[in-house]
């Protein structure tokens, strides 16, 4: 079994995280994504903003997660770049992810918690909504490339 530690990302892991984005995200997300050419000043601001998590396997970082409150609602966070290394996939690491941002939200009181997918990764969709997150296609992702198509919007509404 391996060892999985999930700790909080400091402003020190700025370059780590841009660094797992970019490597997760190569081969499996379209080329168009901003993602791909993520810094680590964007981490930063995220970072400063929100929040991550980095993954750890067998003391190796694997993974990591941000989050940013919405400029019109704090009480709701949208979940960002996500992303497993390719030599840790099919483990079902993503689901630890997951699971410890909604457990940090309940923390935080937040209300709500929103993700999007990409029209090309439905398959998605299935984990998420294992998780009680929703299609909510009232919803727009604010964080979204104008020069793609617009990503399916999913909430999970946290019980207080």
């Amino acid at each position: 079994m391996d060892d999985l530690i999930i700790r909080e990302a400091t402003l020190d892991d700025a370059q780590l995280l841009a660094d797992l984005t970019r490597a997760s995200w190569a081969d499996k997300v379209a080329v168009t994504s901003s993602g791909h050419r993520e810094t680590a000043v964007q981490v930063l601001q995220h970072l400063q903003q929100g929040g991550g998590l980095l993954l750890l396997v067998d003391g190796q970082p694997a993974g990591s997660v941000r989050w940013l409150p919405q400029d019109s609602d704090s009480d709701v966070w949208d979940i960002v770049r996500m992303g497993i290394l390719p030599a840790y996939r099919g483990r079902n690491l993503s689901q630890h992810l997951l699971e410890a941002v909604v457990h940090r939200a309940r923390e935080a009181n937040v209300r709500e918690l929103h993700l999007a997918v990409r029209s090309d990764q439905q398959r998605l969709m299935d984990l998420y909504a294992a998780y009680g997150f929703e299609l909510a296609p009232e919803l727009e992702y604010v964080h979204g490339n104008p020069l793609e198509p617009a990503p399916y919007v999913m909430r999970c509404v946290l019980e207080s």
